[in-house]
C-alpha cells in the first residue's frame, strides 16, 4: 500500500534515503534487556512530488519513541543552554515581554530555555510528554503539562504571546494538527518561533545520522511555509543559525496579523530555489553519497583495529546510534562510548549493544582516537577532552567526510 504524504496526501513515490533497518535511536538498553528481542523498524525517507515535504514511512508511534524513560536531556549541553539564553534575551525585548505576557513551549525538554523566563518573572507553560524530563524541569520551578501538543489540546490552553519550538517540529507525526495547534492557542498578534534543521544544510552537508525514528519530517522553509499557509499562519522572518549542522529559526503569525515580512524570507526562498528544492534532482543520489560517508567509517574501524590502536566514542547521541547501526558497528569495533547524561551511563547503545561509560573511562583508557557522534557540539567536545589530545588522542568525526585532528 502506498503511503501518502503527512501534509497533502499525494502518494509518496520518491526513495530520498534507505538506512535499513534500526531499533528507536534513544531506546537505551540496560543489562537485562541483551538477551531480549530487540525491537527494529524500516528507517526510510520518502519525499512528496507536490509539497516537498521529506519524511520516514509509517512504522512507529509517537508514543513508543517518546516514553517516560525517555533519556535526551537538553541541558547537558553548556553550549545548547547558553543558546536558550541568548534566545530568551533576545525575544523577551523584541516582543516586550513581561509580567502579563504568557509563553509556551512545546517540547520544553528539562527547562532548559522556559527557567530564563521564570527567571525574569515572565508567565510560562511547558508542555512536555516525557515524565522524565518534566519532572527535571519542575524542580527548575518550570510549570509542565505532560501531553503531545495538537489542536485538541490546544483549545484548552491560554492564549499565548509567544509559542516556542526548538527542535520538535521535525519530531510530529501529525504535523497539519500540531501546526493547526499552534494557531489555536496564539493570540491574534502573537509569535510562533520555531528552530529546526535545514534540509538544505541536511544535504549539503551529507547529515544522514539524523535521520531517525524519533525525526518524523525533514524541513525546508519551502514545506513550512505550505504547511503554514494551509493552517491559516505566514512566515515573517528566518534566521540560519548554526546549531545542530545548520538550523533555521522561524518567526511566525496568523496570516492577519499585522506583522510584516522581512527581507531574510524571500532570501531564503531564493536560496533554496538556487539549490533546486523544489526539483525531482535535488533529491536524487544522496543514498550514494550517506553510502560512502559509511564505509569510510568502517574503512577507519577496521583499519584501526588492523593496527592495533584503540578507539572509543564519545556522545550517545541518536546520531551516533543512526551511524552504527547502518554500519553495522559492534563493541568489536568500538568497545565503549563516553556520555555526561547520568541517565544514559551504564545502559546500552540500542542494536549495536556498545556500553555506555561516564566520561571518567576515557582518562583510564586513553584511545588512540576518539569518536565525536554529535559533531554539532564537536569543539565543545575537544575543549572537554584536552588533556587526553595532551596525551596523544586524536579526535575522529565522520560526517560531512570522515576527519582526524589533534
Amino acid at each position: 500500500m502506498t503511503m501518502l504524504c503527512r501534509h497533502c496526501e499525494t502518494p509518496l513515490q520518491q526513495t530520498f534515503l534507505d538506512l535499513g533497518y534500526a531499533p528507536p535511536s534513544n531506546a537505551y538498553l540496560v543489562a537485562e534487556d541483551l538477551n531480549a528481542p530487540e525491537l527494529s523498524y524500516p528507517l526510510r525517507l520518502k519525499v512528496c512530488d507536490t509539497c516537498r515535504l521529506v519524511q520516514t514511512e509509517d512504522f512507529a508511534r509517537a508514543d513508543e519513541l517518546f516514553t517516560s524513560d525517555y533519556a535526551y536531556f537538553s541541558s547537558t549541553s553548556s553550549g545548547w543552554l547558553a543558546h536558550a539564553a541568548r534566545y530568551a534575551e533576545k525575544i523577551t525585548q523584541m516582543l516586550n515581554l513581561g509580567p502579563d505576557s504568557f509563553v509556551i513551549e512545546v517540547a520544553s525538554n528539562d527547562g532548559y530555555l522556559l527557567k530564563n523566563f521564570v527567571a525574569s518573572g515572565i508567565p510560562c507553560l511547558g508542555i512536555e510528554p516525557t515524565a522524565s524530563t518534566a519532572q527535571a524541569a519542575r524542580e527548575l520551578d518550570v510549570p509542565v503539562e505532560e501531553e503531545f501538543f495538537g489542536e485538541a489540546f490546544a483549545s484548552s490552553l491560554p492564549s499565548a504571546d509567544l509559542i516556542i519550538g526548538n527542535n520538535v517540529y521535525a519530531h510530529v507525526p501529525d504535523l497539519n494538527d500540531f501546526t493547526k495547534g499552534l494557531y489555536k492557542a496564539l493570540k491574534p498578534d502573537g509569535v510562533i518561533t520555531l528552530e529546526f534543521p535545514h534540509l538544505m544544510r541536511l544535504v549539503e552537508f551529507c547529515q544522514f545520522d539524523t535521520v531517525y525514528h524519533e525525526h518524523f519530517s525533514y524541513l525546508s522553509l519551502l514545506t513550512v511555509e505550505r504547511v503554514f499557509n494551509a493552517c491559516g499562519l505566514r512566515v515573517f522572518n528566518v534566521e540560519e543559525l548554526a546549531t545542530h549542522g545548520g538550523s533555521l529559526r522561524i518567526y511566525g503569525c496568523r496570516a492577519d496579523s499585522a506583522w510584516e515580512e522581512h527581507q531574510s524570507v524571500d532570501d531564503m526562498r531564493q536560496a533554496e530555489a538556487d539549490q533546486g528544492l523544489d526539483t525531482d534532482k535535488y533529491y536524487q543520489g544522496f543514498q550514494a553519497r550517506a553510502n560512502k560517508a559509511k564505509d569510510s567509517f568502517v574503512a577507519f574501524l577496521l583499519d584501526a583495529k588492523a593496527r592495533g590502536k584503540t578507539v572509543a566514542g564519545y556522545g550517545a547521541a541518536a546520531k551516533g546510534n543512526t551511524l552504527m547501526n547502518y554500519a553495522g558497528v559492534k563493541p568489536d569495533l568500538l568497545p565503549f562510548i563516553a556520555d555526561a547524561a547520568s541517565a544514559k551511563i551504564g545502559k546500552f547503545m540500542p542494536g549495536s549493544h556498545i556500553p555506555i561509560l561516564a566520561p571518567e573511562a576515557l582518562r583510564s583508557s586513553r584511545p588512540d582516537y576518539l569518536i565525536i557522534f554529535p559533531w554539532n557540539i564537536a569543539a565543545e567536545v575537544r575543549s572537554q577532552c584536552a588533556d587526553l589530545a595532551a596525551l596523544g588522542t586524536q579526535f575522529v568525526t565522520v560526517i560531512p567526510d570522515l576527519t582526524i585532528s589533534k
